[in-house]
């Protein structure tokens, strides 16, 4: 995992205290309004994001930039890529 700090996002999200599968859902509605080379960053508290995160982004082809580790939440920055 990689963990980043200082990431500019040009989008939040908040979806801390939402269940599953509302990281994805939410993700990936916010990608559709961003233009390509913005970042989104999104904040949650579950822990299956981890892995859900980053493999979305490998399967969508954007980039994940890294995580922020809060005491309680996680900031996922996700850059938007160009397809």
């Amino acid at each position: 995992m990689k963990f980043v700090q200082d990431v500019k996002p040009d989008v939040t999200t908040d979806i801390v205290y939402m269940m599953c599968p509302m990281h994805l859902l939410k993700l990936e509605e916010q990608m559709k309004e961003l233009e390509p080379g913005q970042i989104l960053e999104i904040m949650t508290d579950y822990d299956g994001a981890l892995e859900d995160i980053p493999a979305w982004c490998d399967k969508t082809g954007n980039e994940f930039l890294g995580i922020d580790e809060t005491p309680d939440f996680f900031k996922f920055y996700i850059r938007k890529g160009t397809r």
